[in-house]
């Protein structure tokens, strides 16, 4: 490869990286062409972009990125994927699906993640990525705690409602015997 394709393919890299805000590292080295087709087809409904790439390109792209990644360095060795996203928790929640549904697969393995502006390095912090709220949920949440003393005030006012009612009733009988 020349050296005008490297360096195309290394703005094309480092554009794509600044267009997400949550990039994952993994090794899906080993896959057959079946589960890597498998996997990208679930990245794609997962709104996750899929690229493998070569280490010292991908390394050169986010040296260029303006984004200081070099506490993932260190995992950028052997076969690397590179997953994008716009979801905090999608390709963590991809990864850990995809070898769920495939009880042989040991594969894709997390190297590394950037998420929420932290590094999370290495296997063992894919179940935190999972368990990562997106931003979608955490809005959901916030609106549920906002609702709940309005629907509290609603059926204590309706109960308290039902409560005159009730009384007036009784007391409209005792005078009418």
């Amino acid at each position: 490869m020349r050296k005008e394709q490297k360096d195309q393919l290394i703005d094309s890299l480092c554009e794509e990286i600044k267009a997400y805000p949550h990039l994952y590292i993994a090794d899906i080295g080993g896959l057959n062409s079946v589960q890597t087709s498998k996997l990208r087809r679930a990245a794609f409904r997962k709104e996750v972009k899929l690229e493998v790439v070569k280490n010292t390109l991908l390394i050169k792209a986010m040296e260029k990125s303006g984004m200081d990644y070099s506490e993932l360095f260190q995992v950028i060795k052997g076969e690397t994927a590179i997953m994008l996203s716009n979801i905090n928790n999608a390709p963590a929640k991809l990864i850990k699906e995809y070898r769920a549904n495939d009880k042989n697969a040991t594969k894709p393995v997390l190297k590394g993640a950037y998420v929420e502006e932290c590094f999370y390095v290495g296997e063992e912090h894919l179940e935190a990525l999972v368990n990562i709220k997106s931003k979608n949920e955490l809005i959901a949440d916030v609106v549920a705690m906002l609702q709940s003393p309005i629907k509290n005030v609603v059926s204590q006012l309706q109960s308290a409602g039902n409560t005159i009612t009730g009384v007036l009733k009784t007391l409209e009988e005792k005078k009418a015997e």
